[in-house]
């Protein structure tokens, strides 16, 4: 495992962030539910992350480990997407079924905790690094705040495989979100310790 130095990034670095998550969830199975070619996703992908997770940037919620090798982005309490710019982009690039899309936006919110709380929207590690710590240390890092501010964290685990790192961290399954076609996803719950 590699000792990783996890720093915070500034509004200059967001395309190395986003190239990042780029490169990590080019697998992820509802981000390719969502745009399964190759060309649908790398187009829209990024535009995806800028609105859901770019507000990080402005709010110290931006992380990277040693040389972009993995990524974060937190929304603090009280800081939310952009969720017209959200709702927009699906209806205009989503392959998916745009009944399933809203129902599954839907379904999300009702997990989406009312208290003030940390959302992580993305999280991921360059594929060529992944397994060597790198998520573990993002995870760790960014949990800091949340336990001296005595606020909760939640995620919507896109991926069934990441679900064992969210719970060493902390994080509870609340259920399984799951419609139509689309691939289950799993919102995530860790009180402050």
């Amino acid at each position: 495992m590699t000792t990783s130095t996890i720093k915070t990034a500034s509004t200059s670095e967001e395309a190395a962030i986003l190239a990042v998550l780029v490169l990590a969830f080019g697998a992820d199975p509802a981000t390719r539910w969502t745009w399964p070619t190759p060309n649908e996703y790398l187009q829209h992908f990024p535009i995806f992350a800028k609105i859901l997770g770019g507000k990080a940037f402005t709010h110290e919620g931006a992380y990277y480990a040693d040389g972009y090798a993995g990524a974060a982005l937190w929304l603090p309490p009280g800081v939310q997407q952009d969720d017209d710019a959200l709702t927009a982009l699906m209806r205009r690039t989503s392959a998916a079924p745009l009944e399933d899309v809203s129902a599954l936006f839907e379904q999300m919110e009702r997990y989406h905790p009312r208290e003030p709380h940390w959302f992580l929207p993305f999280i991921g590690v360059d594929p060529c690094e992944q397994g060597e710590g790198y998520g573990a240390a993002l995870m760790k890092h960014a949990l800091i705040p949340c336990d001296r501010d005595h606020a909760p964290a939640y995620l919507e685990s896109s991926n069934p495989k990441n679900i064992p790192l969210y719970e060493r961290h902390g994080f509870d399954v609340l259920g399984t979100i799951q419609v139509g076609t689309s691939p289950p996803i799993f919102p995530m719950l860790r009180r402050p310790r």
